[in-house]
């Protein structure tokens, strides 16, 4: 089964007279959506763009699994566990939030700021937190969150292309550039697909894109 969901349909949030404009695809704050909570261990995906100067000031996360993947600009992290780094397009963050962490996330550069992020629950509560960035990651070496069950896949087609998808119980694909054809269905920037039981599933590229493909086990 697929469904999909355009970037168009997202709620819209943020704080627009402090430079703050968010989206989020998953019930979220004051968009309480019953029919649309969760989708495997995927509590939220955020697009949030961030004007220069602008930013989050510290807040808190606990129990949750967050990857960060910059789409245009310079996102600066820093957080209470003593990490302190600039994430560009192409370098994928994780925050561990386990028992508790605070974070500050900010547009310290010269132009806007496009970062999604994705919170996932983990299989296991507590624990300590745990900060990983991974530098120009490469389309052939998944990264795998075990804490959650889940494995990302950074995929760059050239148009004409075909993406196959791994089967898993749960499958979700967020278009960051380009246009994809999925089940047939066309798919441009921002736009998502949540696929259950998927057996056999490919997507086309129409333009040379940048797909985050997720799988999970449950």
């Amino acid at each position: 089964m697929i469904s999909v969901r355009s970037a168009a349909d997202r709620y819209p949030g943020g704080e627009p007279a402090a430079g703050i404009s968010s989206r989020h695809a998953f019930s979220f704050g004051p968009h309480y959506d019953p029919d649309n909570l969760r989708f495997g261990p995927v509590l939220a995906v955020n697009e949030e763009r961030l004007e220069p100067g602008a930013g989050f000031e510290e807040h808190a996360h606990s129990h949750t699994e967050l990857v960060t993947w910059v789409v245009t600009g310079e996102l600066t992290h820093r957080d209470s566990a003593g990490h302190a780094t600039v994430v560009r397009p192409g370098d994928l963050q994780h925050l561990s939030a386990a028992g508790g962490v605070r974070h500050v996330e900010r547009n310290d550069g010269d132009e806007p700021l496009v970062f999604l992020q994705f919170w996932l629950a983990p299989v296991e509560a507590g624990g300590d937190p745990a900060y990983t960035i991974v530098r120009g990651i490469a389309d052939s070496t998944p990264y795998a969150l075990p804490a959650a069950g889940a494995l990302l896949h950074v995929a760059r087609p050239r148009a004409g292309e075909r993406v196959p998808l791994h089967d898993a119980p749960y499958a979700y694909v967020h278009v960051v550039h380009g246009s994809i054809r999925l089940d047939g269905h066309d798919l441009g920037p921002g736009d998502a697909a949540r696929l259950t039981d998927g057996r056999g599933v490919e997507a086309l590229s129409l333009a040379d894109s940048e797909l985050l493909v997720w799988e999970f086990a449950a």
